[in-house]
Protein backbone atom coordinates (compact mmCIF):
# COMPACT_ATOMS: atom_id res chain seq x y z
CA UNK A 1 0.00 0.00 0.00
CA UNK A 2 1.03 3.68 -0.27
CA UNK A 3 1.79 5.65 2.73
CA UNK A 4 3.35 8.97 3.59
CA UNK A 5 6.05 8.63 6.11
CA UNK A 6 8.12 10.50 8.43
CA UNK A 7 12.18 9.00 8.61
CA UNK A 8 13.39 12.64 10.37
CA UNK A 9 11.56 15.79 12.14
CA UNK A 10 11.28 18.79 10.29
CA UNK A 11 8.87 21.25 7.68
CA UNK A 12 6.12 18.71 6.57
CA UNK A 13 7.09 19.68 2.72
CA UNK A 14 10.77 18.42 3.16
CA UNK A 15 10.17 15.36 5.74
CA UNK A 16 7.12 13.51 4.67
CA UNK A 17 8.24 10.44 1.77
CA UNK A 18 5.49 8.65 -0.05
CA UNK A 19 6.06 5.46 0.06
CA UNK A 20 4.70 1.60 -0.87
CA UNK A 21 5.08 0.06 2.68
CA UNK A 22 3.53 -3.23 3.64
CA UNK A 23 -0.40 -2.99 5.16
CA UNK A 24 -0.48 -2.63 9.15
CA UNK A 25 -1.39 -5.73 11.35
CA UNK A 26 -3.72 -5.06 13.91
CA UNK A 27 -1.88 -5.22 17.54
CA UNK A 28 -4.77 -6.59 20.37
CA UNK A 29 -7.60 -4.41 20.36
CA UNK A 30 -6.90 -3.13 16.99
CA UNK A 31 -8.54 -2.96 14.02
CA UNK A 32 -7.63 -2.47 10.64
CA UNK A 33 -9.44 0.60 8.59
CA UNK A 34 -9.57 1.07 4.81
CA UNK A 35 -9.41 5.02 4.92
CA UNK A 36 -11.93 7.01 2.82
CA UNK A 37 -10.61 10.00 3.76
CA UNK A 38 -8.02 11.72 6.09
CA UNK A 39 -8.25 15.50 7.71
CA UNK A 40 -5.64 17.63 8.02
CA UNK A 41 -4.79 18.84 11.14
CA UNK A 42 -2.32 21.38 12.69
CA UNK A 43 -1.07 18.52 15.55
CA UNK A 44 -0.06 16.52 12.07
CA UNK A 45 2.60 19.30 11.19
CA UNK A 46 3.67 19.50 14.79
CA UNK A 47 4.13 15.46 14.53
CA UNK A 48 6.57 16.01 11.66
CA UNK A 49 8.44 18.95 13.91
CA UNK A 50 8.59 16.57 16.36
CA UNK A 51 6.61 18.98 18.84
CA UNK A 52 3.81 17.05 19.42
CA UNK A 53 2.90 16.06 22.75
CA UNK A 54 3.29 12.46 21.55
CA UNK A 55 6.10 11.25 19.80
CA UNK A 56 6.10 8.00 17.97
CA UNK A 57 9.01 6.16 16.93
CA UNK A 58 10.78 6.64 13.30
CA UNK A 59 9.48 6.30 10.37
CA UNK A 60 5.83 6.88 11.50
CA UNK A 61 2.63 7.86 9.38
CA UNK A 62 0.99 10.79 10.15
CA UNK A 63 -2.75 12.16 10.15
CA UNK A 64 -4.88 11.59 13.66
CA UNK A 65 -8.58 12.21 11.61
CA UNK A 66 -9.96 9.82 9.47
CA UNK A 67 -13.10 8.29 8.17
CA UNK A 68 -12.43 4.78 7.13
CA UNK A 69 -14.19 1.40 6.18
CA UNK A 70 -13.90 -1.49 8.30
CA UNK A 71 -13.37 -5.13 7.00
CA UNK A 72 -17.12 -5.52 7.26
CA UNK A 73 -18.25 -2.79 5.82
CA UNK A 74 -18.88 -0.51 8.60
CA UNK A 75 -18.33 3.31 7.67
CA UNK A 76 -16.69 4.74 10.76
CA UNK A 77 -14.66 7.75 12.33
CA UNK A 78 -11.20 7.51 14.16
CA UNK A 79 -8.24 8.67 16.08
CA UNK A 80 -5.41 6.32 13.79
CA UNK A 81 -3.16 4.42 16.37
CA UNK A 82 0.13 5.80 15.47
CA UNK A 83 2.86 5.43 14.39
CA UNK A 84 -0.05 4.10 11.63
CA UNK A 85 -1.49 7.45 10.98
CA UNK A 86 -4.49 8.04 8.17
CA UNK A 87 -1.83 9.63 5.10
CA UNK A 88 -1.85 6.04 3.77
CA UNK A 89 -4.59 3.72 2.16
CA UNK A 90 -4.75 1.53 5.03
CA UNK A 91 -4.63 2.66 8.69
CA UNK A 92 -5.02 1.30 12.61
CA UNK A 93 -7.16 2.05 15.27
CA UNK A 94 -8.61 1.32 18.38
CA UNK A 95 -12.00 -0.87 18.49
CA UNK A 96 -13.43 0.18 21.35
CA UNK A 97 -13.46 4.68 20.16
CA UNK A 98 -14.71 3.96 16.53
CA UNK A 99 -17.28 6.04 15.95
CA UNK A 100 -20.60 5.74 13.45
CA UNK A 101 -19.68 8.16 10.59
CA UNK A 102 -23.45 10.62 10.46
CA UNK A 103 -25.22 9.74 7.34
CA UNK A 104 -25.95 13.21 6.03
CA UNK A 105 -22.42 13.55 5.95
CA UNK A 106 -19.83 12.84 3.16
CA UNK A 107 -16.49 10.65 4.41
CA UNK A 108 -14.22 14.16 4.80
CA UNK A 109 -16.94 15.76 6.03
CA UNK A 110 -17.64 13.28 8.74
CA UNK A 111 -13.42 12.74 9.31
CA UNK A 112 -14.11 16.41 10.50
CA UNK A 113 -16.70 15.74 12.62
CA UNK A 114 -14.10 14.55 15.21
CA UNK A 115 -11.08 16.43 16.60
CA UNK A 116 -12.58 20.14 15.70
CA UNK A 117 -15.85 19.60 16.98
CA UNK A 118 -15.39 17.33 20.14
CA UNK A 119 -13.13 20.32 21.04
CA UNK A 120 -15.18 22.62 20.42
CA UNK A 121 -17.99 20.89 22.18
CA UNK A 122 -16.03 19.88 25.33
CA UNK A 123 -14.31 23.42 25.02
CA UNK A 124 -17.65 25.35 24.89
CA UNK A 125 -20.34 22.84 26.56
CA UNK A 126 -18.32 21.09 29.17
CA UNK A 127 -15.69 23.87 30.05
CA UNK A 128 -17.11 27.07 29.84
CA UNK A 129 -20.49 26.17 29.92
CA UNK A 130 -21.55 28.65 27.30
CA UNK A 131 -25.45 29.87 27.42
CA UNK A 132 -27.85 31.00 24.96
CA UNK A 133 -27.71 34.73 24.70
CA UNK A 134 -24.27 34.79 25.62
CA UNK A 135 -21.48 36.68 23.45
CA UNK A 136 -18.72 34.13 22.33
CA UNK A 137 -15.49 35.08 20.59
CA UNK A 138 -13.64 32.55 18.43
CA UNK A 139 -10.25 33.31 17.46
CA UNK A 140 -8.61 31.89 14.05
CA UNK A 141 -12.82 31.46 13.09
CA UNK A 142 -12.28 30.62 9.55
CA UNK A 143 -9.79 27.71 10.34
CA UNK A 144 -10.69 23.82 11.23
CA UNK A 145 -11.05 24.70 14.91
CA UNK A 146 -12.51 27.89 14.78
CA UNK A 147 -15.27 27.18 12.30
CA UNK A 148 -16.61 24.28 14.39
CA UNK A 149 -16.59 26.55 17.50
CA UNK A 150 -18.32 29.35 15.71
CA UNK A 151 -21.17 26.56 14.47
CA UNK A 152 -21.83 25.30 17.69
CA UNK A 153 -21.65 28.64 19.03
CA UNK A 154 -24.81 29.42 17.19
CA UNK A 155 -26.51 25.97 17.59
CA UNK A 156 -26.02 26.88 20.93
CA UNK A 157 -27.57 30.48 20.52
CA UNK A 158 -24.61 32.91 21.51
CA UNK A 159 -23.89 36.08 19.60
CA UNK A 160 -20.57 35.01 17.96
CA UNK A 161 -17.69 37.22 17.13
CA UNK A 162 -14.91 35.73 14.72
CA UNK A 163 -11.71 36.63 14.30
CA UNK A 164 -9.62 36.13 11.32
CA UNK A 165 -6.47 37.35 9.35
CA UNK A 166 -7.46 38.75 6.19
CA UNK A 167 -10.19 39.96 3.32
CA UNK A 168 -10.33 36.19 2.13
CA UNK A 169 -11.19 34.20 5.81
CA UNK A 170 -13.69 37.41 7.02
CA UNK A 171 -15.87 36.32 3.57
CA UNK A 172 -15.75 32.62 5.36
CA UNK A 173 -16.28 33.67 8.46
CA UNK A 174 -19.59 35.79 7.94
CA UNK A 175 -20.65 32.44 5.50
CA UNK A 176 -20.24 30.21 8.69
CA UNK A 177 -22.77 32.04 10.63
CA UNK A 178 -20.20 34.99 12.94
CA UNK A 179 -22.52 37.78 13.45
CA UNK A 180 -19.40 40.16 13.71
CA UNK A 181 -16.41 39.22 11.50
CA UNK A 182 -13.05 41.24 12.97
CA UNK A 183 -9.77 41.15 10.61
CA UNK A 184 -6.56 41.24 13.06
CA UNK A 185 -4.66 42.47 10.10
CA UNK A 186 -6.56 45.68 9.60
CA UNK A 187 -8.94 46.22 12.79
CA UNK A 188 -7.86 46.60 16.48
CA UNK A 189 -9.32 43.75 17.93
CA UNK A 190 -9.88 44.92 21.55
CA UNK A 191 -11.35 47.83 20.44
CA UNK A 192 -13.72 46.25 17.48
CA UNK A 193 -14.76 43.65 20.61
CA UNK A 194 -15.81 46.42 22.70
CA UNK A 195 -17.54 48.34 20.41
CA UNK A 196 -19.68 44.82 19.33
CA UNK A 197 -20.25 44.31 22.72
CA UNK A 198 -21.73 47.90 24.05
CA UNK A 199 -17.83 47.73 26.32
CA UNK A 200 -18.80 44.58 28.17
CA UNK A 201 -16.58 42.06 26.07
CA UNK A 202 -17.22 38.67 25.26
CA UNK A 203 -18.67 36.04 27.75
CA UNK A 204 -16.84 32.99 26.63
CA UNK A 205 -13.74 32.82 24.25
CA UNK A 206 -12.11 30.64 22.39
CA UNK A 207 -8.05 30.45 21.63
CA UNK A 208 -6.53 27.55 19.59
CA UNK A 209 -4.24 30.33 19.14
CA UNK A 210 -2.28 32.35 21.69
CA UNK A 211 0.41 34.04 21.99
CA UNK A 212 -0.78 37.95 20.96
CA UNK A 213 -4.73 36.70 20.32
CA UNK A 214 -4.22 35.59 24.21
CA UNK A 215 -3.39 39.03 24.81
CA UNK A 216 -6.21 40.15 22.99
CA UNK A 217 -8.61 38.23 24.91
CA UNK A 218 -6.90 39.08 28.33
CA UNK A 219 -8.20 42.59 27.52
CA UNK A 220 -11.87 41.72 25.70
CA UNK A 221 -12.89 39.71 28.49
CA UNK A 222 -16.32 40.18 30.22
CA UNK A 223 -16.88 40.61 33.92
CA UNK A 224 -16.88 36.75 34.47
CA UNK A 225 -16.12 35.54 31.58
CA UNK A 226 -14.37 32.34 30.45
CA UNK A 227 -11.23 32.33 28.34
CA UNK A 228 -10.54 28.44 26.57
CA UNK A 229 -7.15 27.48 26.03
CA UNK A 230 -7.08 25.61 22.91
CA UNK A 231 -4.09 25.69 21.76
CA UNK A 232 -1.11 27.80 20.12
CA UNK A 233 -1.20 27.63 16.95
CA UNK A 234 0.66 31.11 16.54
CA UNK A 235 4.06 28.81 18.07
CA UNK A 236 3.91 31.29 20.97
CA UNK A 237 2.90 29.88 24.33
CA UNK A 238 1.67 32.54 26.68
CA UNK A 239 2.39 33.58 30.15
CA UNK A 240 -1.18 34.88 31.53
CA UNK A 241 -0.86 37.53 34.44
CA UNK A 242 -3.23 36.36 36.99
CA UNK A 243 -2.82 39.01 38.82
CA UNK A 244 -5.36 40.12 36.04
CA UNK A 245 -7.56 37.23 35.84
CA UNK A 246 -7.78 38.04 39.92
CA UNK A 247 -8.78 41.85 39.77
CA UNK A 248 -11.10 41.26 36.62
CA UNK A 249 -12.78 38.47 37.53
CA UNK A 250 -12.71 35.29 35.28
CA UNK A 251 -11.62 32.30 34.40
CA UNK A 252 -8.90 30.75 32.09
CA UNK A 253 -9.92 27.20 31.25
CA UNK A 254 -7.83 24.31 29.92
CA UNK A 255 -8.78 22.27 27.13
CA UNK A 256 -7.10 18.82 26.37
CA UNK A 257 -9.57 16.63 24.70
CA UNK A 258 -7.21 13.73 24.32
CA UNK A 259 -7.14 13.50 28.05
CA UNK A 260 -10.85 12.43 27.92
CA UNK A 261 -10.03 9.27 26.33
CA UNK A 262 -8.63 7.84 29.07
CA UNK A 263 -10.21 9.81 32.18
CA UNK A 264 -13.79 9.62 30.68
CA UNK A 265 -14.05 7.95 27.50
CA UNK A 266 -18.12 8.22 27.96
CA UNK A 267 -18.32 11.54 27.62
CA UNK A 268 -16.33 11.21 24.36
CA UNK A 269 -19.75 8.72 22.68
CA UNK A 270 -22.02 11.34 24.48
CA UNK A 271 -20.54 14.29 22.61
CA UNK A 272 -20.67 12.41 18.87
CA UNK A 273 -24.54 11.95 19.46
CA UNK A 274 -24.81 15.25 20.45
CA UNK A 275 -22.77 16.32 17.38
CA UNK A 276 -24.42 13.61 15.03
CA UNK A 277 -27.96 14.62 16.00
CA UNK A 278 -26.94 18.39 15.23
CA UNK A 279 -25.53 17.17 11.75
CA UNK A 280 -28.94 15.06 11.09
CA UNK A 281 -30.83 18.64 12.05
CA UNK A 282 -28.46 20.88 9.20
CA UNK A 283 -27.44 22.57 12.21
CA UNK A 284 -23.74 22.00 12.31
CA UNK A 285 -21.54 21.04 8.61
CA UNK A 286 -17.95 20.64 8.78
CA UNK A 287 -16.18 22.92 6.07
CA UNK A 288 -14.36 21.24 4.18
CA UNK A 289 -12.38 24.01 2.01
CA UNK A 290 -10.13 21.14 -0.20
CA UNK A 291 -10.11 17.83 -1.18
CA UNK A 292 -7.03 16.56 -2.04
CA UNK A 293 -5.54 13.36 -3.80
CA UNK A 294 -2.91 11.12 -1.41
CA UNK A 295 -0.05 12.21 -3.53
CA UNK A 296 -0.91 15.96 -2.53
CA UNK A 297 -0.46 15.37 1.26
CA UNK A 298 2.59 16.71 2.30
CA UNK A 299 1.68 19.91 0.33
CA UNK A 300 -1.40 19.93 2.28
CA UNK A 301 0.09 19.38 5.36
CA UNK A 302 2.91 22.24 4.88
CA UNK A 303 -0.22 24.89 4.00
CA UNK A 304 -2.16 23.93 7.28
CA UNK A 305 1.11 24.52 8.79
CA UNK A 306 1.63 28.31 7.39
CA UNK A 307 -2.05 28.85 8.45
CA UNK A 308 -2.93 29.17 4.48
CA UNK A 309 -5.74 27.41 4.58
CA UNK A 310 -9.92 27.79 5.39
CA UNK A 311 -11.56 24.86 7.20
CA UNK A 312 -10.27 21.23 6.60
CA UNK A 313 -8.32 20.00 3.85
CA UNK A 314 -9.15 16.23 3.22
CA UNK A 315 -6.81 14.03 2.33
CA UNK A 316 -8.84 11.37 -0.55
CA UNK A 317 -6.42 8.05 -1.05
CA UNK A 318 -7.82 6.31 -4.28
CA UNK A 319 -9.14 3.29 -2.15
CA UNK A 320 -11.29 6.22 -0.62
CA UNK A 321 -14.97 7.21 -1.58
CA UNK A 322 -17.17 10.10 -1.36
CA UNK A 323 -20.58 8.73 0.52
Amino acid sequence: MQAWQVHENGEPNEVMRLAEVARPTPGEGQVLLRVRAANVNFPDALLCRGQYQVRPPLPFTPGVEICGETEDGRRVIANPVLPHGGFAEYALADARALLPAPEPLDDAEAAALHIGYQTGWFGLHRRAHLKAGETLLVHAAAGGVGSAAVQLGKAAGATVIGVVGGADKAAVAHELGCDVVVDRRSEDVVAAVKEATGGRGADVIYDPVGGQAYAQSAKSVAFEGRIVVVGFASGTIPSPGLNHALVKNYSILGLHWGLYHAKNPKLIQHCHEQLAELAAQGVIKPLVSERVSLEEAADAVQRVADGATTGRVAVMPRNGAVA
